[in-house]
């Protein structure tokens, strides 16, 4: 058993289930921070060597943000774990890296995306000249074009080597995942827990649609797919314990925070910290769930809040709560798309009319028709029915209300829609326009591919 020099605090330790929701609650805003119809952002970018476009490299990757740290006013204080630099802090968010160092700017809750753009145009701006320098691109798509995981190191952060032990246990395809893929995350408020569940479940229904409006990433291992979107195809096999549509209760209609909670206490584990030694150490756990870890313990530990938040961050279905709701289910986008992910969920989700006329159009179709549309889109994008209702007249739908709706606010939002406008009164997805230049006009030329997402 391991010596326990620091004994859990008292103040935090987790002794009731009732404990468990605090977290849901407390994310529960006024109705003047409602009324700004704030988004969080997450935006992740790929970084590939500009002399043969396979992934860079953990060691590549801290040397540019290294460079960034020392030449920038604004990126000036880092994030390390055991000496090794993670990412960087700044007043207007952070830069963390994922398993296989992609890139990930975290932006905190903004009223306007106007605001948000202007930020990740400058971001994308200064970290693209600054990566010319050391031979590295960034690309705007969903998945690595040329590398694969299976040449990709992950990033020296102890979470990311115990997730690599234990997700392959379950599943075929984590490491995918985990180390080639990129997206986009939009977050969300809530006033209180009726509008958190109305608004988790909404999301739910409408995210494997949405997967579909954004498959971008068509190209694996340098060659067209069998899939539009093989970062869809990974999150399918990475963990069902953990990912995906949550649970049919809560496309009931009748759902609360105790049942989420309920439901991620029989989550398995995968690690906890703690202070051993006066060290921070990360120690894996194997074959427990929250639910038994709080009735047993482990190797003489009990649970506390910190552990309770580490699970929820380890859980990963389309829509999750923590104290804000966050939709994770976008391939990540070249530039002129990027901004309408937030657009498109802010003119819907704040909006009791457009959710009811989106809902509306949904209204026939039952859990399962939602999972069948989830698993058959990374495939077939908007190019299927459900019903006899053509996926694409349903996306077409569902941004012309997002766009009506943005426009009722009077602020301009509803532009950054137009470049997914032009998309879905198509019916194609980023990923047929992908498809059918490197197909023609790129004539299978890889070097095109990463002409076309680059992200300057």
């Amino acid at each position: 058993m391991l010596k326990q020099t620091l004994i859990n605090n008292e103040e935090h330790l987790i002794t009731h289930e009732s404990q468990l929701t605090e977290i849901f609650f407390s994310g529960c805003k006024t109705r003047d921070i409602i009324a700004q119809k704030r988004v969080g952002l997450e935006f992740e970018k790929l970084p590939v060597c500009q002399k043969d476009f396979k992934a860079a490299s953990y060691q590549e990757i801290a040397k540019f943000l290294t460079a960034l740290k020392n030449n920038s006013r604004q990126w000036t204080q880092g994030v390390y774990e055991d000496k090794a630099l993670l990412g960087l802090v700044s007043d207007d968010g952070v830069i963390t890296l994922e398993p296989g160092s992609q890139t990930e700017l975290s932006l905190k809750p903004l009223k306007n995306i106007d605001t948000i753009a202007k930020i990740l145009q400058n971001y994308n701006k200064v970290t693209a000249e600054l990566a010319q320098e050391h031979g590295i691109i960034w690309l705007g798509c969903g998945i690595q074009p040329v590398s694969t995981y299976r040449n990709i190191n992950i990033i020296p952060k102890k979470r990311y080597e115990y997730m690599t032990k234990y997700l392959p246990s379950v599943a075929k395809k984590p490491l995918v995942m985990m180390r080639e893929t990129a997206g986009i995350q939009a977050s969300f408020d809530y006033s209180d827990e009726k509008d958190a569940m109305q608004k988790f479940a909404f999301a739910l229904k409408l995210s494997p649609f949405v997967s579909a409006i954004y498959a971008n990433s068509p190209i694996r291992n340098s060659r067209l797919t069998k899939y539009k979107s093989n970062r869809a195809a990974s999150w399918l096999e990475t963990d069902n314990d953990r990912c995906g549509l949550v649970s049919p209760k809560v496309f009931s209609g009748d759902f609360s925070f105790e049942e989420y909670a309920q439901i991620l206490l029989d989550v398995p584990m995968i690690f906890i910290e703690r202070y051993i030694n006066g060290v921070k150490k990360s120690l894996r756990v194997e074959n427990l769930t929250f639910r038994k870890f709080m009735k047993q313990g482990y190797q003489g530990f009990y649970p506390n809040k910190d552990d309770w938040s580490t699970h929820l961050s380890l859980y990963f279905p389309d829509v999750r709560i923590k104290s804000y709701i966050e939709i994770r289910n976008h391939d990540n986008q070249r530039r002129d798309l990027i901004c309408s992910v937030p657009a498109l969920w802010k003119g819907l989700l704040y909006n009791n009319e457009a959710m009811r006329a989106v809902l509306d159009i949904l209204k026939n179709l039952t859990y399962f028709d939602f999972e069948y549309v989830r698993r058959k889109t990374l495939k077939y994008g908007l190019d299927m029915k459900i019903k006899h209702l053509p996926l694409k007249d349903i996306a077409k739908e569902i941004v012309d209300i997002s766009y009506q709706s943005l426009k009722s606010y009077s602020k301009g939002e509803e532009n950054f829609l137009e470049p997914l406008k032009e998309y879905t009164d198509n019916g194609i997805t980023p990923a047929d326009v992908v498809i059918k230049n490197f197909n023609t006009t790129w004539n299978g030329n890889i070097s095109k591919f990463i002409e076309y997402c680059q992200l300057k």
